[in-house]
């Protein structure tokens, strides 16, 4: 890996931020620093945590930021259920929303498995 910006999952979880702004730009204005920032705040820490991590001097910081993306991960799950059950989102966006964020948090433990492999 030559920078962080070489991995997929980096590249895929910052095209989910994206998918996460539009999305929430539908939302009550009420909201703006609600749900709406909490969602948005949460899908950005996602890519955030790998681009830290990957700048890191050891395999262990980079497996500890890894760590925290992937509770990102489930923190987004979480809010974008919540936003569903309130009205402001539809069940289909979810289901879109949740099988990318499942594909990021697959590819977040195939990256701490080799990180460790690589570090025993």
């Amino acid at each position: 890996m030559n920078t962080f910006k070489d991995l997929e999952v980096w590249k895929k979880s910052v095209d989910f931020v994206t998918l996460i702004y539009k999305l929430t730009d539908r939302f009550p204005r009420s909201e703006i620093y609600g749900i709406t920032n909490q969602i948005r705040r949460a899908s950005v820490s996602i890519p955030s945590n790998i681009a830290e991590g990957a700048g890191r001097q050891s395999h262990k910081e980079f497996i500890q930021f890894l760590y925290i993306a992937r509770g990102s991960v489930k923190e987004v799950e979480t809010q974008l259920i919540i936003a569903t059950n309130l009205g402001y989102l539809k069940q289909s966006a979810l289901t879109e929303t949740t099988q990318g964020l499942d594909e990021i948090g697959k590819m977040i433990t195939g990256l701490l498995s080799y990180l460790k492999n690589k570090n025993s």
